[in-house]
């Protein structure tokens, strides 16, 4: 019997009882459209973050405190004030391989308000060389200037959310608006920087001294002046390890940190943070996929089950073949092709069920201000579809061999 002539006899038997054949696919179905849905997904989200990396910079630093909760990268909120400006300025004066500093100071619960809108914002103080050290790009309007931080001067750079919820689609250069009630001056714009590991589309920056003097001065304590994160750019890549080092060095002199005790902060690289965030990525990936593999089983025990219920209806047909010259292998080839061709639908069907998880889980991305380019891989459909046939023909192997031992005679005396 050639494989096509199965293929057509599977496709009958399959149109025979339609509401059972539809409910045995369900399995594979959901098992398929969620394993496709999370690798396409987890694809665009890991591209999202190696771009937001690249946009980083390869030879970045950040120390932050040792307690991470609530602190991100590039400007985070939240995190226990244990660094200080103080620091960061003793890093700049006393660190040869390193090029450049950039300390962060925010709050995370700021009132903003321009007109009749008005939102809950992080609020960063931070000294113009943030700008350049963590790669930011205006849309609009200039950065924090020199002068705008020696004079505390009440300027206000919105980042691209921000900017859009306050002022919508217009230039809120020269506009004002008011941060805890207190009047600023938009100067700028940023550019939108995407999913990433930073917030900067959500964030608006003033100038560190005005932050300090009007709406943070609790941060400004005997230790000195707080900062959540500093972002230091070493001379060059080449330079990151010793970069770090001397990092280590100065602020374990600074914070009195002996020898043996554990530092109250912590010093790592881009390099090593994309590290954790890829294997972070990895596991979450590998967790979800196998709670849909258990889809996958569970459809793979349903075609099992409705094959043997198959050989049991057709046990007369089966002796009728075998009585006109049917082979074992022609049998078994038989349940095993309606077997498989049952998986097979399901996961077709279960990819344009993932085609449109994925397609509503991009617009509630983009809608929530963080667009993805969410693709479904050609690679990933036909991986999904080979698993699909394989688990078919994995679960219809022992009602295929069963049919294929059936006596021809005690089949056709069957009632």
């Amino acid at each position: 019997m050639k494989l096509r002539d199965c293929i057509t006899t599977a496709i009958q038997a399959l149109f025979r009882n339609k509401l059972r054949s539809i409910l045995t696919m369900l399995g594979i179905l959901i098992g398929v459209g969620a394993v496709v849905a999370i690798m396409s997904l987890g694809q665009a989200q890991e591209a999202e973050m190696e771009k937001a990396f690249a946009a980083m910079g390869s030879n970045l630093i950040y120390v932050m405190p040792h307690d991470l909760s609530g602190v991100g990268m590039g400007g985070a909120v939240g995190g226990a004030a244990t660094l200080t400006l103080e620091d960061a300025q003793a890093i700049a004066r006393d660190a040869p391989s390193v090029a450049g500093v950039a300390p962060a100071a925010q709050r995370y619960n700021a009132q903003i308000a321009a007109g009749r809108e008005k939102l809950v914002s992080i609020i960063a103080g931070v000294t113009p060389p943030y700008e350049s050290i963590n790669n930011l790009s205006l849309a609009q309007g200039n950065f924090i200037t020199e002068y705008d931080d020696k004079a505390k001067s009440r300027v206000v750079v919105l980042g691209s959310e921000t900017g859009k919820t306050l002022f919508g689609e217009m230039d809120p250069t020269g506009q004002s608006m008011t941060i805890d009630g207190r009047q600023f001056e938009v100067i700028g714009l940023l550019e939108t920087k995407g999913v990433g590991f930073g917030n900067e589309d959500l964030t608006a920056y003033v100038p560190l001294s005005t932050f300090y003097a009007t709406l943070a001065p609790d941060q400004v304590t005997s230790r000195g002046h707080g900062v959540q994160t500093i972002a230091v750019q070493a001379n060059s890549t080449d330079e990151i390890s010793s970069a770090m080092d001397e990092i280590t060095t100065i602020l374990e002199d600074r914070h009195r940190v002996r020898a043996g005790d554990e530092a109250d902060f912590r010093v790592i690289s881009t390099e090593s943070i994309a590290g954790i965030a890829g294997e972070m990525l990895g596991l979450i990936r590998l967790i979800l996929a196998a709670i849909a593999g258990i889809s996958l089983l569970v459809g793979g025990i349903g075609i099992m089950n409705i094959m043997l219920v198959s050989v049991t209806e057709r046990i007369r047909e089966i002796g009728l073949r075998k009585a006109v010259g049917a082979k074992r292998r022609d049998i078994l080839i038989q349940f095993l092709t309606e077997a498989a061709t049952l998986s097979f639908c399901g996961g077709a069907l279960g990819v344009g069920l993932a085609w449109i998880m994925i397609q509503f889980a991009s617009a509630m991305a983009t809608s929530a201000g963080f667009p993805m380019n969410v693709m479904l891989s050609g690679g990933v459909v036909v991986m999904a579809l080979g698993i699909a046939i394989c688990i078919g023909l994995a679960s219809g192997l022992y009602p295929a061999i069963r049919a294929a031992r059936l006596d021809p005679i005690e089949s056709l005396r069957h009632e």
